[in-house]
């Protein structure tokens, strides 16, 4: 019978693309192909490929291709929220990519190529919600990187190439199956107290000592005193406002 074929999507002609360039404040042309059903990488907008920024966002593209390296004056680049299971390794040609979003797709790590940590100028790096089982320690090659989104993944660690780049202010690693960090209490089941000294009674000088053999005197009486059950506690000084100071009720108010 064949394999079902999934929706065709809105075939994107070069007119059609030629008509979704904008210019950006700073003088940039962008391409936004953005939420417009398409299925499949639209070739005509290889004739297009001196733009500076192409979002090609909420989508349903399944492959991206290699011939995404003419895009050579590339820094902006929008793939989240479309179908993509793998990138391909082409992409790490894009040496001017300061921006790479790839946010919810169905990316693991196995097709994540090692040409990402070619992406040298990368500043923002975005790889959540995908179906990441961990992070390749290449990336700390991307010293440039300030942001990375690793959110709503499969990742039990993170790599410290990635942790410690030198640029980095911001990641999120949210909802990602990290180890509980309560478990760590068992590797190291001695409580440690920081300011805890002990001395011996023939260290202390007269007056300290008889201090603390007060002190204990006074600790073991209180332990010896057993409350009687017959007697209520009574409190004599307790005011309330319905019992001894009914009669100064404006006090109690909020003025």
């Amino acid at each position: 019978k064949g394999k079902a074929k999934g929706p065709k999507g809105k075939k994107i002609t070069l007119k059609i693309a030629k008509n979704c360039i904008r210019v950006c404040l700073d003088g940039k042309l962008r391409l936004d192909l953005s939420h417009m059903g398409i299925t499949t990488f639209p070739k005509c907008i290889l004739k297009l490929a001196d733009v500076d920024e192409l979002d090609l966002s909420r989508n349903m593209i399944k492959k991206i291709p290699n011939t995404i390296q003419k895009f050579e004056k590339l820094r902006w680049l929008d793939l989240h929220s479309n179908q993509l299971e793998d990138l391909p390794e082409a992409i790490g040609t894009l040496q001017n990519l300061v921006y790479l979003n790839i946010c919810n797709n169905k990316l693991t790590t196995r097709n994540l190529p090692e040409q990402l940590n070619l992406l040298k100028n990368l500043h923002i790096l975005n790889l959540g919600l995908n179906r990441l089982e961990s992070i390749p320690t290449s990336l700390g090659a991307l010293k440039e990187l300030k942001e990375i989104g690793l959110f709503d993944n499969a990742l039990t660690t993170i790599p410290k190439s990635v942790k410690n780049l030198p640029n980095l202010k911001k990641m999120n690693a949210e909802r990602n199956p990290f180890p509980d960090p309560e478990q760590e209490e068992y590797t190291d089941p001695i409580k440690r107290v920081e300011t805890l000294y002990l001395v011996q009674e023939k260290d202390l000088c007269s007056s300290c000592l008889k201090m603390c053999q007060d002190e204990g005197d006074k600790l073991n009486k209180f332990r010896n005193v057993t409350p009687s059950p017959s007697k209520k506690p009574s409190f004599p000084l307790l005011l309330t406002p319905n019992s001894s100071a009914k009669d100064n009720q404006e006090e109690w108010r909020v003025r």
